[in-house]
């Protein structure tokens, strides 16, 4: 999967601009699932542009920057449609956390308990982000076949609550070893 398919996803539901796809889409929703930068934003959308998936059209603006406004073009729709018909491997996950855990038994006690109860704060915080954002989830209402929006709405909410049951899940095994490691470093 790349940046470039979320993107065309994204068009897809409507026209944006790359600072709405940065404020609207990645920093609301999408973050969660795959999070980019504005600049890997806005150099996907130039390339994407170049391989003729989306258009662009600039807005003139009297007091502001102009707006460039994307669209996704007959091309990048077969593109999308290529991409989400294609099975997609399971990635490696790469979690610092649980590398940083896998090693710290070689540091104090007290060290431990508070790497814990960061990564434990720092679940809750983001479990408290996902299930903001699935209490205010829309589809975009562009779509004008009834049935099709409430089908995509309904798999974009069950998305929303894997994050939320994920992070439920994190918060409980962190909990759970950090009794067990306080529970045995008490009776030490």
């Amino acid at each position: 999967m790349s940046l470039a398919h979320v993107i065309l996803g994204l068009l897809q539901q409507q026209q944006r601009t790359g600072y709405d796809l940065k404020t609207e889409c990645f920093n609301q929703t999408i973050a969660h699932l795959w999070p980019a930068d504005q600049a890997q934003i806005y150099r996907t959308l130039d390339k994407l542009e170049s391989q003729e998936w989306i258009t662009c059209q600039v807005e003139i603006q009297i007091d502001r920057p102009n707006r460039k406004v994307y669209s996704l073009t007959a091309a990048g729709e077969a593109e999308l449609q290529r991409w989400l018909q294609t099975p997609q491997p399971l990635t490696p996950g790469r979690d610092p956390q649980l590398i940083q855990l896998y090693f710290a038994g070689q540091l104090p006690e007290a060290t431990i308990a508070k790497i814990l109860q960061q990564q434990l704060s720092a679940h809750r915080q983001k479990l408290a982000e996902c299930e903001a954002i699935a209490s205010r989830s829309e589809v975009p209402r562009l779509v004008t076949d009834a049935q099709l929006c409430a089908r995509q709405h309904s798999i974009q909410q069950l998305v929303l609550d894997w994050l939320v049951q994920r992070e439920r899940a994190q918060i409980f095994w962190l909990e759970t070893l950090l009794d067990r490691f306080n529970q045995s470093s008490s009776g030490s």
